[in-house]
């Protein structure tokens, strides 16, 4: 028997750029993104990954994302 190892992923949000529009929080069906409790200097509530090892590396957030401040590696 082979047991295949799932893959990581790590979402990284560039804090500073993000508007906090939320929709990669809505369209993360894992819902590994929330909305932070912190301001970034804009004064928006910038998107973090809250359960960064749920990520399934589907990449929605990213094709989402209005500002482009969303990316997803493969570890």
């Amino acid at each position: 028997m082979i047991i295949k190892k799932k893959k990581a992923y790590r979402v990284v949000v560039k804090q500073e750029f993000c508007k906090g529009c939320n929709l990669c929080i809505e369209y993360c069906k894992p819902r590994v993104l929330a909305s932070s409790p912190s301001l970034n200097e804009m004064g928006y509530h910038y998107a973090e990954a809250a359960k960064p090892g749920e990520c399934t590396g589907c990449m929605a957030c990213t094709l989402v994302c209005p500002d482009l401040v969303i990316e997803v590696y493969g570890e």
